[in-house]
């Protein structure tokens, strides 16, 4: 933290939602930043706290919608309308860098060791770094004490508990994914049975030529999904209802996403946040544990704020006080080591950012986004478990098809990983 910057102000009127133009005049006085509906107000917020991090410069904050509004903007914008900074998903990076939108960014070597390496994966395409991590981005496993006792220590023991209750306590399910959607958020459930989208070598980097054994994979989801060609109701093909069930009480496991666990704290849920347990004890499902990034764009260059927009990066958005005060409102877990530590930081957000110490990889969207050609990762994920858990097709064949999607997506990306 450089304590000497004075004279930052903080601009968030109406207006900004309607749309913002740089002219000359701001050019080298205005740091415009861009963000979605909550993380938006929530800078704002944080910013209007504290206005002295760079030097004679007004930070404007402009929220959309929605974040596929601010990825929409984002793609459409220009020299004379974009951003100096937007705080978007890791997986915009390959296509954001590849349009000519972001600038690479060079840290020192004690900037760098406030974060994980993994993290700078995330944020990285050709290796060149593209902006600091926020927040983690990620979900885990929360189970209800009141139905379950203790925390299962492996994928069968969740589904026993399931087949001797489910009538006795009216189970709709036993696990089900209420945050994260039936791709990004069960990503842990593919991997808990067998099937990570890609896996990593000794050394951190991406194994080119390794993927899932579709013949273990598609024999678990037999073994602990399905009543011969059907679905045993363990675990539903959608997360439709899955929160509100788990809030009631008739699911004992759920998948909950980092943004929302005061939702379940409110209700009384403990924070026994922890990654699906595996087939294996001690061999857990890898969630998808990204990061969200402050990006810095090439118009800052343009707009003649391109060293002031490093500094915001590196003096707000990367460091211990930056990040503490910006957490506080937006109550993820931190990515910057100190501010994960900080004692401010909530049970909630301890919970999620150890459960993705845990278990978790890189969100890698130059992999998931799929190859020309292929589908995505986002496309056949959940087609899988409609495939099978609803139309009741065999969990090998669908397996291997899946199998062969991923490779190919894997093979596409190589020289961008």
């Amino acid at each position: 933290m450089k304590k000497f910057f004075k004279g930052f102000a903080v601009v968030a009127t109406a207006a900004l939602a309607a749309g913002l133009t740089v002219t000359p005049a701001q050019a080298n006085k205005t740091i415009v930043v861009w963000a979605d509906e909550t993380r938006g107000p929530n800078l704002v917020k944080t910013l209007a706290a504290k206005s002295d991090w760079v030097a004679g410069h007004t930070v404007t904050v402009k929220s959309f919608a929605n974040f596929d509004a601010l990825k929409d903007a984002i793609d459409k914008a220009t020299a004379t309308t974009g951003p100096d900074i937007v705080v978007g998903a890791n997986d915009w990076v390959a296509t954001l860098a590849k349009n000519g939108k972001l600038a690479p960014l060079t840290l020192t070597a004690s900037q760098r060791a406030r974060f994980s390496a993994s993290q700078f994966y995330d944020l990285s395409y050709r290796k060149k770094l593209y902006g600091i991590p926020v927040d983690v981005n990620n979900v885990a496993m929360i189970y209800n004490t009141k139905l379950v006792t203790s925390a299962p220590k492996t994928f069968g023991d969740m589904v026993d508990y399931y087949k001797a209750n489910r009538t006795s306590k009216n189970l709709k399910a036993g696990l089900c994914v209420a945050g994260g959607g039936m791709s990004w958020g069960a990503h842990s459930v593919f991997s808990a049975l067998g099937a990570d989208a890609y896996y990593f070598n000794s050394n951190g980097s991406i194994n080119k030529s390794r993927s899932f054994n579709p013949n273990e994979f598609g024999r678990n989801v037999k073994q602990f999904l399905m009543d011969g060609k059907k679905s045993n109701g363990f675990f539903p093909a959608t997360d439709t209802g899955c929160k509100d069930n788990f809030l009631a009480g008739t699911v004992p496991f759920a998948i909950i996403g980092n943004w929302e666990w005061e939702d379940y704290k409110a209700k009384g849920f403990t924070m026994n946040l922890m990654p699906v347990p595996g087939v294996k004890a001690g061999n857990p499902g890898n969630a998808f544990g990204s990061v969200s990034g402050a990006l810095l764009t090439t118009f800052a260059a343009s707009n003649g704020v391109e060293a002031a927009a490093k500094s915001l990066l590196v003096d707000f958005f990367g460091s211990t006080a930056g990040q503490v005060a910006y957490q506080k409102f937006e109550k993820r877990p931190p990515a910057e080591k100190g501010a994960a530590n900080d004692a401010t930081v909530t049970d909630g957000q301890k919970g999620f950012g150890a459960s993705a110490a845990a278990a978790s990889i890189p969100q890698v969207g130059a992999i998931l986004n799929g190859a020309s050609g292929s589908k995505s990762y986002w496309d056949s994920a959940p087609a899988y478990w409609t495939a099978v858990l609803v139309d009741g097709k065999d969990a090998v064949v669908e397996a291997k098809k899946l199998a062969a999607i991923w490779r190919t997506n894997l093979r596409g990306a190589a020289s961008d990983i």
